[in-house]
C-alpha cells in the first residue's frame, strides 16, 4: 500500500503488494520482518535518528569498511529504511500517516511506549482499520512479569531450554545462537500471515497479534515438557543424547566427532551390519529401542570405544553405504561451502554500498510460482527517508519542515543504491 516501489530483481513474491511498517530493532522482529521481506512484502524500517537499530554498531566483526555490524547485517535485507524521532509530535505524525497505509506493523518496544505515543493498536486501528499490528516482547501483554526487561539469554534460561542443554552435572549452556529470538520471530510471522490469511476471506479488518518469548520457548519446549508432564519428573542435561532414543548422539573419533541418528529399528540392524557388530544386533539388550534406552550405559560404553579407534571420514563412508543417518560436525565454513546447502541457494549475496558485497544465509522458503527473493541490501541509517515519505505523498517543503522539527534527524547524504544481489 505505502510507496508502490519496484522489486529491484524484477521477481515477485506472494506477499507483493502488502506493506510491513517494521519499527522493531535488535533481533525479535527484524528475523520476522525479514522473513516477510524475503516473501515479496515491501518493508519500511523505522529508525531512530542519529543511531537507528542498536545492532548497528554491535562490532566487530563487520564487513570491509561498512559501519553496520555483521549481526545487524544478518536480518536487515530486503527493507527500506527511514529515521522518524517517535518522541517528537511530528515524528509521530508520520508514523501515523505511514501506519495508515500499512497493512502490517511490527513493534518491539517495551509494553505500553506505543500507546504513551498515541501509537497503539486502539489508536492506529482507527485510521487503518485492516492493519495486522503485530506486538512483540519478552513476557506477553498480560501477566504478572509483563513490564520487566527480557533478552534472550534470559529467555532460554527462563523457559527451560538451558536447563536440558548442556552435559550431565555440567553448568546449564546457551544454545549458541538467540533461539529464543529467532523463535519468536517465526511464530510472529506465523501469525501475521494467518491474520493476513484471515482478513482476505473474513470481514476485511485487520487484529493485533502479541507474541512474546517466553511463550515461544515454552511452546517450544514440546516433547521435553510432555515427558515432564508424563512422569513428574523435570528432564536434565544429556549432552547430545536423546531421552528416548539409543543410540542418537555425537561419538568423538580418532580425529573429531561424529552424529548418529538410530531411530528405528531397521536402523538399528543397518548400524551394527555398517560397524561390523553383529554381536550388538544379537544382543537381547539391545533389542528393541526400549532396550537399548534402558541400556544405555553398556551400548555407549561400547560404542565410545570403538568410534574413538576410527577417524570420521571412514566412519561416515560406512554409515552412509549402509543407509545409516549420520553426519560430522560442521562448522560455519563447513556448512557455507556444502554442496547440498550451495545447491539449494543457502548462500545469499548482495551488493552494499559500503561492505561491497555482503553474503548472509539464503531463505530456507522455496515456492515453485512466487519465489523467495534477496532484492535489497541491508539499508544505510535513513538511507530511503526522502524517497518513502515522498512516495506518501509529502513535499519538498514539508520534508524540510519535518527536517527543521527534528522529526527526521539529519539528512542521507547521496541517492539509495541500488546493487545486484545473487544466490551463490
Amino acid at each position: 500500500m505505502v510507496g508502490e516501489a519496484e522489486h529491484p530483481s524484477g521477481d515477485v513474491g506472494p506477499l507483493d503488494g502488502v506493506t510491513v511498517l517494521d519499527a522493531s530493532r535488535v533481533l525479535v522482529g527484524p528475523f520476522c520482518t525479514m522473513q516477510l521481506g524475503d516473501l515479496g512484502a515491501e518493508v519500511i524500517k523505522v529508525e531512530r535518528p542519529g543511531t537507528g537499530d542498536q545492532t548497528r554498531g554491535w562490532h566487530p566483526p563487520r564487513y570491509g569498511d561498512a559501519e553496520e555490524s555483521s549481526y545487524y547485517m544478518s536480518v536487515n535485507r530486503n527493507k527500506r529504511s527511514i529515521t522518524l524521532a517517535l518522541d517528537t509530535e511530528e515524528g509521530r505524525e508520520a508514523f501515523r500517516a505511514l501506519a495508515a497505509d500499512a497493512d502490517v506493523l511490527v513493534e518491539n518496544f517495551r509494553v505500553g511506549r506505543m500507546d504513551r505515543w498515541g501509537l497503539g493498536y486502539a489508536d492506529l486501528r482507527e485510521g487503518n482499520p485492516e492493519l495486522v499490528y503485530c506486538a512483540l516482547s519478552g513476557y506477553g501483554e498480560w501477566g504478572p512479569d509483563r513490564d520487566q526487561p527480557a533478552y534472550d539469554i534470559m529467555m532460554q534460561a527462563e523457559g527451560g531450554l538451558m536447563s536440558i542443554t548442556g552435559v550431565d552435572g555440567g553448568a546449564p549452556v546457551r544454545v549458541g545462537v538467540a533461539l529464543a529470538d529467532i523463535g519468536a520471530g517465526m511464530y510472529a510471522t506465523q501469525a501475521v500471515l494467518a491474520a493476513l490469511f484471515e482478513r482476505e476471506f473474513g470481514d476485511g479488518t485487520g487484529q493485533k497479534i502479541d507474541v512474546s518469548l517466553l511463550d515461544g520457548q515454552a511452546a517450544w519446549m514440546s516433547y521435553m515438557a510432555t515427558n515432564y508432564f508424563a512422569t513428574g519428573d523435570p528432564p536434565g542435561r544429556m549432552g547430545s543424547k536423546h531421552p528416548t532414543i539409543a543410540p542418537y548422539r555425537a561419538f568423538e573419533t580418532a580425529d573429531d566427532y561424529v552424529v548418529v541418528a538410530v531411530a528405528s529399528e531397521p536402523i538399528w540392524e543397518r548400524f551394527c551390519r555398517a560397524i561390523d557388530r553383529p554381536d550388538l544386533y544379537a544382543d537381547e539388550r539391545f533389542e528393541t529401542n526400549s532396550d537399548r534406552v534402558a541400556n544405555r550405559e553398556a551400548l555407549d560404553e561400547d560404542l565410545e570405544a570403538l568410534f574413538a579407534e576410527r577417524e570420521t571420514a571412514a566412519v561416515l563412508e560406512r554409515l552412509r553405504e549402509h543407509d545409516v543417518p549420520a553426519s560430522g560436525v560442521n562448522d560455519m565454513a563447513d556448512v557455507f561451502s556444502h554442496p547440498q546447502v550451495l545447491a539449494r541457494g543457502m548462500r545469499a549475496s548482495v551488493d552494499h554500498p559500503t561492505a561491497g558485497t555482503v553474503e548472509f544465509p539464503g531463505t530456507p522458503m522455496h515456492l515453485s510460482r512466487t519465489p523467495t527473493t534477496v532484492r535489497r541490501h541491508p539499508p544505510l541509517l535513513g538511507e530511503h527517508t526522502d524517497e518513502v515519505l515522498r512516495e506518501q505523498g509529502y513535499s519538498d517543503e514539508d520534508l524540510e519542515d519535518l527536517y527543521a522539527a527534528g522529526a527526521l534527524g539529519d539528512r542521507f547524504e547521496g541517492e539509495p543504491f541500488d546493487g545486484e544481489a545473487s544466490d551463490d
